[in-house]
């Protein structure tokens, strides 16, 4: 199974794509997809949308996991960051692609252990779950890999009943 995970947003958008081969992940690819506060937001919306697809079309994934909307207390920014989920939504939908969201709880908590796990906890365990041959600049790019994995991980028990 290749899952294309993303940690949307508009300024830095996370993405990766993880496979599952027999029972090891492999990351085949991570990126964080930046766009500039000075562009418009569609200029950016269609940058970060046009990214994805690429994505979709390079790595052929079985399916397109995605954090689900962690409401702040900046309205704006969580209005424009569900504009970016609901243009990727659709592309993957266009793509025929199931989709697949977990909150930050969940994402945490298959990453770390538990669900208040912190940022550097997830960093850290996530080199531990999978191999990272790259020095990531962004945690955008972490929670990318980490929704993957959380995929993968939420996957498996369906995988396995499949095959009996």
């Amino acid at each position: 199974m290749r899952v294309l995970a993303i940690d949307p947003g508009y300024g830095r958008c996370g993405v990766a794509v993880i496979e599952r081969d027999g029972t090891k992940d492999l990351l085949i690819h991570s990126a964080c997809i930046e766009t500039s506060a000075s562009d418009e937001f569609t200029d950016r919306l269609h940058v970060i949308v046009m990214e994805c697809r690429r994505l979709l079309e390079t790595h052929r994934p079985d399916c397109l996991a995605m954090e689900k909307l962690f409401f702040s207390s900046n309205q704006k920014t969580a209005m424009r960051v569900a504009e970016v989920r609901g243009a990727l939504l659709s592309a993957a939908r266009s793509a025929g692609l199931p989709v697949h969201e977990y909150t930050p709880g969940e994402v945490k908590s298959a990453a770390a252990g538990h669900g208040s796990a912190s940022k550097r906890e997830v960093m850290t365990m996530l080199h531990a779950l999978i191999k990272i041959d790259k020095k990531i600049k962004h945690d955008d790019e972490y929670d990318a890999i980490a929704i993957g994995i959380t995929h993968l991980a939420t996957a498996r028990p369906a995988l396995s009943i499949i095959r009996s």
